[in-house]
This record gives C-alpha cells, structure tokens and sequence, in this order.
C-alpha cells in the first residue's frame, strides 16, 4: 500500500508533481472542491440524454459511424463496446511508472468538468490507483489521434474488471485484482467510455518519461564531459563568462558556469595552466557549453509544453456546463506533444554523441596524452578499444532515432481521422534513445575517472572528485583486461539513478531555472 500522499489539483499539476509521480508510488487525492465540476458537467450529460438530442459519443456510433443513433436503452452497451473493441494494443506492457502519470493525468483532466463523466467514474480511477493496481497496458497501438484511444481503453478495461492488471510486479486478471482491493467494477453510462479513453494521457506520459531521463542525463554529462576536461589536461578557459555572455543563449551561459564551478580547485588543471603547447583543445571539450547549453534549452522547451499538456482537457466532446453546449473539436490531437517529444530526441541524441567523442578523445594517445586505450601495458591488454565500439554504436543508433516522428501521418478510420500526430511513437522512443545514451555516459565515466587516476598524485577538482568516487564504490581501476560489461552496466545505472550529478544540486538548479 502506497503511504506519501499527494493532492493534484486539476489544471494546476507541477513538474514537481509529476516527477513525484513518476519516481516512486503514491496515494493520490483531488481538492474537495473539485467535485462541483464534476457533478454538473455529468448532470449536463443526462440532460442531454433525457431530452433525446442525437449528441456525438453521447447517443451516437463513433468516428465515422457517427451518423448512427443508439437507443437510450443501449447506451451502457454501447459503453462497455468501445472499450472491448478499442482494447487492441500489442507489445511489451508500459512501466509502472508511466501507467502512474497516465492515470493521475485522466484523474484531474476529467475532475475539470468538462468531460460529463460521474464522480464515481474519477473516484474508481483514484481507488485502483491508490490500491497499487496497475492496469497492463500495450506499449504499441496508438497514432496520437484520436487521442490515445487503444492504451486508455487497455487502462479502462481494469476499471471495468476486465483484461489484466499487475500488483507488486504480480500480473492477474483485473476483476481478481479489484476484488482483493475492495473495489467495485465501473458500469460505464452514457459518454463515460470515450472520455476516458479519448485524450493525450499516453503520449504525453511516455513523453514526460523520456523528458524526466533527458535531465538525469544532461546533468551526467555535463559532469562526466568536464572530468574528461581534466583527464584529457583540457583548458578551462573556454568556459570564460565574458565568452558566452557575448552570444545570449541562456543555456550555454549556465553550462558554461557549471562547468567553472566543477574544475574549480583542479590541482590537475593547475599543473598546465602555463607552458602547455597545446593552443586550443578540440570541440568535444571546449564547445561543451555551446552543445549541452542548447541540448538544455530543448529540454526546457519541451518541458513547457508538456506540462501545459498534462494539465490540459483533451478527450472529446466537450461539455461547457455554463451554455449546456456539447462541443465537438480536436483536442486530442497530439501534435504539442509529437513536436516535444522529437525535441527531447535530438537533446538525448546530441549528449550522447558528444560523449561519443569525448571516449573517443581520451583513448587516442595523441589527443589526450593517456596511455593508448587507458590502460597499462597497451596491446597485451586492449583497455577501452571496444567499450568505445559500444558507445559509437549506440550513438549511430540514436541518430536512426531522432528522425522525428510527427513528420509522418497515416490516415485511419476509412479516412475520417486523416492526419495524426504518431506522438506515441515519438514519446515511446524516448526510453530506448536515453538508456543508450545513459550507456555511452557511463562508458565515458568510466573513462574519464580512468584517465584522472593516471594523474595520480594530482588531483582534480572536489566536486568532479564526488563523482569519481561514486563511481569507484562500484568499480574499480582497470589496471588489466578483465570482463568489462559488468562494469558498464554499473555505470549506465548509476547515470540513470542520477549519481552522477549528486553533490552538485545546487549547480543544476541555476541551470533549470535560469
């Protein structure tokens, strides 16, 4: 049972909020002052009902069958039909932590009161939720318009006590489930199916996801490129404020400010700051801020929007209570969220090809001054030579995937929803892009703390020492061939974890904010 609670009020989620959902389970509560909406925009629904008006998803077929008027005695039928024969997603179930935000963010979309559906509707939403009751949905399935409509109809089939659910990593049948909890199955009425599954909860989540990591590895990489600095005897100089004040992105001025703060007390850096023959350092080193400061304010970007996003009203039609009008529009087309996500593709891409080049760097003898492949006695042992295949490998496989997918549209529903967003697919992604690029940072880690210790007696720097010993609690010196994919893997995890950035909140604050 979930014990943090957390009270979402519709409209007006944070970043904060949704992170929170996202990292860990939770017990979620609307504001009393929620259900006032609620029950008048449902009572606006049985109005309609009551007085026979053929209304679109209300007394009608859907999408091109829309024309076609249902009997006041079938609607629940009706109901129950959609979501049965929308219920058509395939592949790999969505993790527990993206069903979290796609729950919640149906929770407080229909709580604003313009959807028609029950209070029951939305506190049978909040009760499997609160009971750890995971809905197994399909990770595959949706075009991002007309909403998400086969994953939410996934969701809302274990509101109904159908199809499978898991709990504590456990998957059974929805109905066993529900009655382990306590809860009572949802009857759906008139209008209740397509609210909730009509909508952008989906891509939005899976985009939130992927915006979430991009941070972690933002943050990774800006520590993980200035210990290469330092390994590789780079120049600070480069990061000069005066520099980047001249040009304006605020991105690349707080990057450039991170990465002064992270030398800072460099006993290596102080040991060629005169007499070094090098003029100057290749890009992979010094255009750091330019690269990271841009990659940030992508993230930024995208993170705007999404949040927007995630508290928005997207299911249709909508009821406006005030006029008792039932507007019929596009909201839950998902192009904000298409653009956002391939955004946060090209951010996640770019810091791990920049990494890419840094291991690259470091390995060659002539560029970095290490020892060739940062080992002892190179050619007996072959040191990094193919860890740095791995990371060239999976930064080729990022530039495949930050091919943007709301380029593309196919037309479904024999052509009455002729264009759509594919946000899904560009949301879904997202996690595949950042556990490659998160394996390239850890190889770079594991680089550049290599080449820091064959410094050894300097120093670097107190904070980039934080993160060399987080680091060695888990891995240790290569000083011979050994296995090396276990030593990876620790490094990709702690990327993903945010070790690498810990000690350094206070830096990547001003970063966020500026």
């Amino acid at each position: 049972m979930n014990t943090k609670s957390l009270t979402l009020n519709p409209g007006q989620m944070t970043l904060a909020d949704l992170r929170t959902l996202w990292q860990q389970p939770v017990r979620i509560a609307l504001p009393g002052e929620a259900s006032a909406d609620i029950e008048a925009s449902a009572a606006t629904i049985q109005r309609i009902v009551g007085k026979g008006d053929a209304a679109y998803g209300i007394n009608t077929g859907f999408g091109k069958l829309a024309r076609t008027r249902i009997p006041d005695d079938q609607l629940e039928l009706l109901q129950r039909n959609l979501i049965l024969s929308h219920s058509v997603g395939t592949g790999e179930p969505m993790s527990d932590a993206t069903v979290r935000l796609v729950m919640a963010m149906k929770a407080t979309s229909l709580a604003r009161g313009f959807s028609g559906v029950r209070p029951i509707v939305i506190d049978t939403l909040l009760a499997v939720f609160n009971a750890g009751i995971v809905p197994l949905i399909p990770i595959k399935g949706s075009v991002g318009a007309s909403g998400d409509l086969a994953p939410l109809s996934h969701m809302t089939l274990t509101l109904m006590g159908e199809g499978d659910a898991r709990v504590n990593g456990q998957v059974m049948p929805a109905a066993a489930a529900l009655r382990q909890a306590g809860i009572a199955p949802l009857t759906l009425a008139a209008k209740e199916g397509l609210a909730l599954i009509n909508g952008t909860q989906v891509s939005t989540a899976l985009a939130l996801h992927g915006l979430f990591m991009a941070e972690r590895l933002l943050e990774a990489g800006t520590v993980t490129g200035a210990l290469c600095v330092d390994a590789a005897k780079g120049s600070d100089a480069p990061f000069d404020p005066r520099i980047h004040a001249v040009r304006g992105q605020p991105g690349q001025i707080a990057l450039a400010a991170v990465m002064r703060r992270l030398l800072q007390g460099s006993a290596i850096r102080l040991s060629h700051l005169e007499n070094d023959e090098r003029v100057q350092d290749p890009y992979s080193l010094r255009c750091q801020p330019q690269v990271m400061g841009a990659c940030r304010d992508l993230i930024v970007q995208s993170a705007r929007t999404l949040l927007i996003e995630a508290n928005a009203v997207t299911d249709n039609p909508l009821v406006f209570t005030d006029t008792g009008e039932v507007l019929s529009g596009g909201n839950f087309h998902a192009e904000p969220v298409a653009f956002a996500a391939d955004t946060l593709a090209l951010a996640i891409a770019e810091i791990g090809a920049l990494a890419e080049r840094r291991i690259a760097l470091l390995i060659d003898a002539s560029l970095s001054g290490l020892p060739p492949f940062l080992v002892d006695n190179p050619g007996l042992n072959s040191g990094f030579m193919i860890a740095h295949v791995t990371a060239a490998a999976l930064a080729s496989e990022n530039k495949s995937h930050a091919h943007p997918a709301s380029v593309d549209s196919l037309p479904t529903s024999a052509n009455q929803e002729d264009h759509v967003s594919m946000a899904t697919f560009a949301g879904r992604r997202l996690d595949e892009m950042a556990q490659n690029t998160a394996t390239i940072l850890g190889i770079e880690w594991l680089a550049a703390a290599q080449g820091v210790d064959f410094h050894r007696p300097l120093a670097t720097s107190p904070k980039l020492a934080q993160a060399h010993d987080t680091l060695r609690e888990r891995v240790p010196f290569y000083a011979q061939d050994r296995l090396f994919a276990p030593d990876i893997e620790a490094a990709r995890w702690l990327v993903m974890q945010g070790a690498a950035s810990e000690g350094c909140a206070d830096l990547f604050e001003t970063v966020w904010n500026a």
